[in-house]
Order: structure tokens, then C-alpha cells, then sequence
């Protein structure tokens, strides 16, 4: 019922921007209470990244913090995460997570690469 996909991923330089997005399905939005994105890098731990609190405002890890921007299009459902300024050390698979009437749900990631 409930699905998350994201998109956006991909293999840019250092110092180069991308948009992720994070379309939901089988949700109210508006019932959303938080929406996160977090990062995983090879043999690495799942890391967050960024957080959407309904009601609240947006918070950032100190790694991304003035880089990243979090938004939502509540026309179609969609989280997203815009990447400027992007490091080498931001290359993982990025995973948008929702919290929902009680429940958490979790996309299957996009693969972001950042190298010359």
C-alpha cells in the first residue's frame, strides 16, 4: 500500500548539484509527520542526513548543513533533496524515510557518486 520511491541519483564532479526526490504513494501527505533522508556509503552505517518535521521546520547534520535544502510538493506528494556544493565524501545511497499514522516507511535508495 504504502511506497516510497526515489530518484534522482547519479554521477556528478565535485563541487557539482543534484535533486533527489521521493515520491509517495498510498499516503495522506498532510498526515505525514516527518520525513528524513538518510545516507549510506559502502560497508558504512546508515547516516542521517536531513530531517522535514511537520509543524516545525527543517534540521540538518553539521556535514550538509548550508549545502543541502529539503522540500516537499504537496501536489504530488514528493520529498525532495537538493544537493549543491556536492563532496566526494557525500558518494552513498541516499534513502528517503516517512513517518505515517504511527508508522515508518522506507524507499529503496539512489545511488549518488561524486568523483572527477
Amino acid at each position: 500500500q504504502v511506497q516510497l520511491v526515489e530518484s534522482g541519483g547519479g554521477l556528478v564532479q565535485p563541487g557539482g548539484s543534484l535533486r533527489l526526490s521521493c515520491a509517495a504513494s498510498g499516503v495522506i501527505f498532510s498526515r505525514v509527520s516527518q520525513m528524513d533522508w538518510y545516507r549510506q556509503a559502502p560497508g558504512g552505517e546508515r547516516a542521517f542526513v536531513g530531517r522535514l518535521a511537520r509543524n516545525i521546520g527543517t534540521y540538518y547534520a553539521p556535514s550538509v548543513k548550508g549545502r543541502f535544502t529539503i522540500s516537499t510538493d504537496n501536489s504530488n506528494n514528493t520529498l525532495y533533496l537538493q544537493m549543491n556544493s556536492l563532496k566526494p565524501e557525500d558518494t552513498a545511497t541516499y534513502l528517503c524515510k516517512m513517518d505515517h499514522l504511527g508508522n515508518t516507511y522506507w524507499g529503496q535508495g539512489t545511488q549518488v557518486t561524486v568523483s572527477s
